[in-house]
């Protein structure tokens, strides 16, 4: 089955790493979860870009590493997720992680904002984190890519 997992940039010149294994990846979580991967769009773009459509369609004038926008059909998630790669380098280091090890942790969580995961309060950003910790193993230990 191919998954309907589309990887863009806008803006930026990136190119993201093991596409299939992250796909692979997305479609556990989604499954772990009780739902099943519709259409994805992931856009990888500059903080720039980024804090445009925050602005635009949020009403927040903020720098943001994640925007999501979901579209979910019943138990199939739909969306478009917005990552800025400028905010992913500077947060990296601000928590002690590798490039790809917060990338892949703002991948998590926009998924995790597509099954129905939020992060409004404190309680629900512990919940959340927890969530992306527990997936974050399973790529690294299951899927095989290195932090």
């Amino acid at each position: 089955m191919t998954l309907a997992i589309n990887f863009f940039t806008e803006r930026i010149n990136f190119k993201l790493k093991q596409k299939r294994i992250i796909k692979g990846w997305i479609n556990y979580i989604a499954n772990s979860e009780g739902k099943k991967v519709g259409e994805l769009s992931f856009v990888f773009s500059s903080d720039e870009y980024l804090l445009k459509i925050n602005k635009q369609y949020l009403n927040h004038d903020t720098y943001t590493d994640i925007v999501t926008f979901p579209y979910n059909e019943f138990d199939i998630i739909k969306g478009d997720i917005f990552i800025s790669i400028d905010r992913v380098k500077f947060n990296a280091p601000l928590y002690s992680n590798s490039f790809q090890s917060e990338l892949y942790r703002v991948i998590v969580h926009g998924i995790l904002h597509l099954v129905g995961y939020s992060d409004k309060d404190s309680k629900l950003q512990n919940i959340m984190r927890s969530k992306e910790d527990c997936y974050l193993q399973v790529l690294y230990s299951q899927f095989l890519l290195k932090a």
